[in-house]
């Protein structure tokens, strides 16, 4: 596996499940439609059985934990198979248990401070959330010129029309998003419909 999340694959699917039953078929339909890196975010309680039946059961996918903002989340995931980490933000005490996991993470930033603050801090990736609230592309270009070392994953609000735009800036490596996995499609188990979305999704390069 490749120590960047950055480089798995140009969008990586945030995903929210209320059964964990979901996790496996949905995890073969992203990973079919050419989407391998599977963010599952603990928001629901059946987020860790989610990560571990993917971990487990589907080889190709490379399964991560979101929303993860705690050095207990921490232990909890990477216990559950979790390959890498993302948090919407970060404090040192979570950076300490994200560095700590030996896994790549992306810590979230919303600020010019935050970036600065990680880079001193030896961090390079990041998440840049929530990516359109916080100023989108705009303010993601004009971080590329005074601190070009570093990368993000931008996510929150973006969708399949505006991730192209994000894709072609420099410091971006990825986006973030849950338009190929929509509540209804899941709530119908239509997995045939996300591994379409997700191979349009996969397709779009910036």
């Amino acid at each position: 596996m490749t120590s960047s999340v950055l480089d798995l694959a140009p969008v990586v699917p945030v995903v929210v499940l209320e059964d964990a039953a979901d996790a496996v078929p949905l995890a073969r339909a992203l990973v079919a439609g050419g989407l391998p890196a599977i963010e599952v975010t603990l928001r629901t309680a059946a987020a860790l059985d989610a990560i571990r039946a993917i971990a487990a059961e589907v080889p190709d996918a490379v399964v991560g934990a979101g929303t993860v903002i705690s050095a207990r989340n921490v232990a909890d995931t990477v216990a559950a198979g979790a390959r890498f980490l993302v948090s919407p933000g970060w404090t040192d005490a979570l950076l300490d248990a994200l560095k700590g996991s030996g896994l790549p993470f992306l810590p979230g930033v919303s600020t010019t401070s935050e970036v600065v603050a990680l880079l001193e801090r030896g961090v390079t990736e990041m998440k840049f959330f929530p990516a359109e609230a916080a100023g989108g592309t705009a303010y993601l270009k004009a971080l590329s010129a005074p601190l070009p070392q570093a990368r993000f994953c931008p996510t929150g609000g973006i969708s399949a029309a505006s991730a192209p735009s994000y894709l072609a800036l420099p410091n971006v490596g990825c986006v973030g998003g849950s338009w190929m996995v929509p509540g209804d499609a899941v709530a119908a188990r239509d997995w045939a419909r996300v591994e379409r979305l997700a191979a349009g999704a996969a397709a779009l390069r910036g």
